[in-house]
């Protein structure tokens, strides 16, 4: 699907990845929604693209489906939005716990449903959901993010199938560690040690390499992490052995900090 002259939603615009997809997509040519939770930040961004923003809380269902109705024109979803979510799953109250999983994944498959039923009826649309390399292998002090990120490689996989023959695409970009961008930049905290990020410049070259060629899956992670995500994914019991055997480092620590700097 060709991004030149389409309505194009992008939630989280105001992130480190979403601001740069911001600015790719108007350079592609999309007629631009941004949305996020801070107006001010939205209207800063909005403005020299030329864009239209909505300001809306993902946690909130009624916020989700009124930015929806905002937003009927629209024919490509690139859902960026998230809460990083990392660290000690009893360090997070109930509640904190129910809003990363509405952000991470609810608010996906709602907006999903409520999009899907205009693009059908075209017989076109794409559906861009940026995930994580932690969809594909579970890691220490990553249960509830981890959780929320296989969750949407499942239903992007589903969903593909289900959409297929109406004529919209769905596609999953998973990007790795990512620089000036995520928990790690917003708290300065360092990267874990040996993790050679991505740039959100190559995420958002990604998103717009899945929509517009359709693609299913793109990974975006240096080849070492790529083929230990996949042997995670087919022999989960194996790499769990080989991660209690591996030197001990400090990424589990590095994650817990930055993760309690940001609540």
């Amino acid at each position: 699907m060709k991004i030149a002259g389409e309505t194009v939603l992008v939630t989280g615009a105001t992130g480190g990845v979403g601001r740069v997809l911001a600015r790719r997509l108007a350079r592609a040519g999309a007629a631009l929604v941004l949305t996020g939770r801070d107006p001010d930040a939205l209207r800063e961004l909005a403005e020299p693209l030329g864009a239209r923003w909505v300001a809306a809380d993902l946690a909130d269902p009624r916020q989700v489906t009124e930015l929806a109705d905002a937003c009927a024109d629209v024919r490509v979803l690139v859902a960026n939005a998230a809460l990083p979510a990392s660290g000690d799953l009893l360090e997070y109250t109930p509640g904190q716990i129910e809003r990363a999983l509405a952000v991470n994944l609810g608010s996906v498959a709602l907006l999903a449903r409520l999009l899907v039923p205009a693009m059908t009826e075209e017989g076109r649309g794409h559906l861009a959901f940026v995930g994580s390399m932690s969809g594909k292998a579970a890691t220490p002090s990553s249960s509830l993010y981890t959780a929320s990120k296989f969750g949407l490689r499942g239903f992007a996989h589903a969903l593909r199938l289900d959409l297929r023959p109406a004529g919209v695409g769905v596609s999953l970009v998973q990007p790795g560690f990512v620089s000036e961008a995520g928990m790690f930049a917003r708290t300065g905290a360092p990267l874990p040690r040996g993790a050679r990020p991505v740039t959100p410049d190559q995420v958002a070259e990604a998103v717009l390499r899945a929509v517009e060629g359709d693609r299913g899956e793109v990974n975006i992670a240096p080849l070492g992490l790529r083929l230990k995500c996949a042997l995670a994914v087919q022999f989960p019991s194996a790499s769990a052995w080989l991660q209690r055997r591996a030197a001990p480092d400090d990424s589990g620590r590095l994650i817990v900090e930055a993760q309690r700097a940001l609540r």
